[in-house]
């Protein structure tokens, strides 16, 4: 991607000049706009690729058709006329989710305060509220930054007064989730002005709507991650906490699953929310507990074949697995099994080997019993597969290094099985293409008993570190 930028009316000029002065119809002159520009590193993902209108006969240039739309919308707006708003709130909502390019332009052109008038202009009708909620979440998705403190205030008190109604509950949420994605401040705010608790109780509330469920889920995910990369240091640890301790949050995931056991994209979104949850030794403990692990061992079997669940909850496993008696209960679960068949299914998918190899690195650390169950069902098997199978795939790499590492560590005897498999060369492969697997490799082939050459980098003497 490249880092420079350029404002819409510099490549719009430039398209028309395309077609003024060398006479290029339409496409072709947003085609070689768009390669003259990339051919310069500049970064086209906010910029409209299509013409404007020519310039009309009072001198002024024609908009896109995003910009004629949302003047159409503020007259409607300004004009109070809730019947032409309607209509243009549904057309620009759709214009607003063809592409990321168009919602930008819209939102550099105050979108975003046309669309909160119009939310506030609809208040009491249930109706129009939804088609204005549905264009504020279009306006939001990707420019969280457009959001002020009244627009939250409205979502916080809209979720408050509609409560028992799934449908304005459901826009309500994806408008939340779009502000807080990547945007650390407004997950602060919402948080302050206590949104974890209207995301719980939708859960409990709308427990039969599959929408609702996996919305409220994904919005309780996002509030715990860190990737505001404007924020040093955010609160990801303290959002799951509270989660977790004042709001009862695994109690409420784990019995929202339990209602759609035949749902897998509802149970994976559930699994990946679980997951990040899983920041304290009790919390793990409890999710076992509350029946969480019987609900994620159950959904790896029964959707072995779908990629995107198995990814899930093995990141799901992997997580709870840090508290060692619930790598206990996984393993009489008969979790490692099913992970093992994962990895194999799934040999071709270097997430799925990624997490799957995790998965078992984690079981095996500390716990010899374990390593036996694994080495009985093909688990050191499967990853060296997996190394075979991804050798630029540097997270697989180390992960399966750190497996046969754990496996070894406390039990010598499995070294010439895996030996035998052919590991000394695909983790001294991998140590030769990857810097970050060096370490690990490394130790890997030391506990197999292979020798390792390692190097001294100081010895005590005078002058620098080697290099």
């Amino acid at each position: 991607m490249g880092s420079k930028q350029i404002a819409q009316e510099t490549f719009d000029d430039a398209v028309q000049e395309n077609i003024t002065e060398f006479e290029m119809d339409p496409e072709e002159a947003v085609r070689e706009a768009v390669q003259q520009f990339e051919s310069q590193g500049v970064d086209l993902n906010n910029i409209v690729k299509a013409v404007r209108q020519p310039a009309s006969e009072n001198g002024q240039k024609q908009k896109h058709e995003i910009l004629l739309t949302l003047d159409s919308l503020g007259r409607a707006v300004a004009d109070s006329d809730l019947a032409e708003m309607a209509e243009q709130l549904v057309v620009f909502t759709d214009q607003c989710k063809e592409q990321l390019a168009f919602r930008y332009l819209a939102g550099q052109n105050g979108a975003y305060s046309v669309v909160f008038s119009a939310c506030q202009l609809a208040s009491g009708d249930r109706n129009l509220m939804l088609k204005a909620f549905y264009t504020l979440s279009a306006v939001l998705d990707g420019q969280p930054d457009l959001l002020d403190s009244a627009g939250q205030d409205l979502l916080l008190q809209t979720l408050k007064e509609y409560r028992e109604d799934a449908e304005m509950t459901l826009a309500g949420i994806r408008c939340i989730r779009h502000a807080c994605l990547k945007h650390e401040q407004n997950r602060q705010d919402f948080v302050k002005g206590g949104v974890l608790p209207l995301l719980t109780g939708a859960i409990v509330q709308h427990g039969d709507s599959a929408d609702v469920v996996r919305m409220a889920s994904s919005a309780l995910r996002i509030m715990t991650f860190d990737d505001d990369i404007r924020v040093p240091f955010g609160h990801a640890h303290d959002h799951a906490k509270m989660i977790v301790l004042e709001n009862d949050g695994l109690r409420v995931l784990i019995e929202a699953a339990k209602a759609f056991t035949d749902n897998s994209s509802v149970l994976s979104e559930l699994c990946a929310t679980l997951s990040r949850l899983s920041v304290r030794n009790e919390f793990c403990q409890e999710i076992v507990d509350l029946g969480g692990l019987n609900v994620m061992v159950a959904l790896l079997a029964d959707c072995i074949d779908h990629p995107d669940v198995v990814k899930q909850v093995l990141s799901a496993i992997r997580a709870v697995a840090g508290n060692d008696d619930v790598k206990d209960a996984i393993v009489n679960a008969g979790g490692t099994d099913l992970i093992v068949l994962a990895i194999s299914h799934h040999l071709a998918n270097p997430q799925i080997c990624e997490q799957g190899c995790a998965a078992l690195c984690v079981l095996a650390l500390r716990k010899p019993e374990n390593c036996n169950v694994i080495m009985e069902g093909g688990g050191a098997l499967a990853a060296l597969q997996a190394m075979k199978a991804h050798p630029r795939e540097v997270a697989v790499q180390k992960q399966a290094c750190m497996l046969i590492r754990n496996l070894v560590s406390r039990s010598r005897d499995f070294s010439q099985p895996i030996l035998e498999m052919g590991a000394e060369n695909l983790i001294t492969e991998a140590r030769a293409t990857h810097k970050d697997c060096d370490d690990v490799a490394k130790a890997a082939l030391r506990d197999l008993g292979c020798k390792v050459e390692l190097r001294e980098l100081w010895t005590g003497q005078k002058g620098s570190l080697a290099q």
